[in-house]
């Protein structure tokens, strides 16, 4: 149990195997990092396109690290992650050209992240609807 040590310092919580979900809490865990257009951090660009892994054993973090792999890393999802976090950290709104400052993406790299998530929405939109009345299959009774 997560709590407070007799130094007063805060315990880590335990980790969960990214593969199975496996509780592990006695630092047997196996890390890796890999390359992953959808992560972007939350203020540190340095961590963009990075995913730490955690598995219980080094057998399932070798799965995990062979899963991404296999998953194409795309640059137009990783900005518009960017684009999201600099749009994220300006509520009241951003010029272009601070976008591009903040971001460090060109106009065109602007414009092919806001495409791919345009898309995401696109996509989205026809898996579940917008939520805005009946869906185009229903009918009256």
């Amino acid at each position: 149990m997560s709590g407070i040590d007799e130094e007063g310092a805060a315990e880590a919580p335990p980790e969960l195997c990214d593969l199975c979900g496996a509780t592990v809490a006695d630092d047997s865990e196996w890390y890796a990092s890999v390359r992953d257009s959808s992560v972007v951090h939350a203020f540190d660009p340095k961590g963009d396109g990075r995913r730490l892994l955690v598995g219980c054993t080094s057998e399932h973090l070798k799965q995990l690290i062979e899963q991404y792999k296999r998953r194409p890393f795309i640059d137009a999802e990783l900005w518009a992650g960017q684009i999201g976090r600099a749009i994220g950290h300006h509520p009241q709104g951003i010029s272009a050209d601070e976008l591009a400052e903040e971001t460090g993406l060109d106009p065109a790299q602007i414009e092919l992240g806001v495409l791919w998530q345009n898309l995401g929405a696109l996509r989205w939109q026809q898996q579940f609807g917008t939520g805005e009345g009946p869906t185009p299959d229903a009918t009256d009774e």
